[in-house]
């Protein structure tokens, strides 16, 4: 049995936010989309229009976040 295979993988911090960075802009393009499948439909619910801008927004917070830390300081 070889006991690197049940070994627990190892990521740095980086890897970890950019692992966590994919997963919030692919959640960010699903909310795009379902917003724009509710104006299509002719009738859409405002209400919940909003309510999904307003998490696209903290989203986009977050994304920002992440690249800010991912981003090295460069003093000019």
């Amino acid at each position: 049995m070889n006991a690197h295979s049940d070994a627990p993988v190892e990521m740095n911090t980086e890897e970890v936010l950019r692992l966590k960075l994919a997963v919030l802009r692919r959640e960010h393009r699903d909310l795009d989309e379902a917003i724009a499948a509710l104006v299509d439909t002719g009738h859409p619910d405002q209400l919940r229009i909003v309510r999904l801008k307003k998490q696209k927004l903290s989203l986009k917070d977050q994304i920002a976040r992440i690249e800010d830390r991912l981003t090295p300081d460069i003093i000019a």
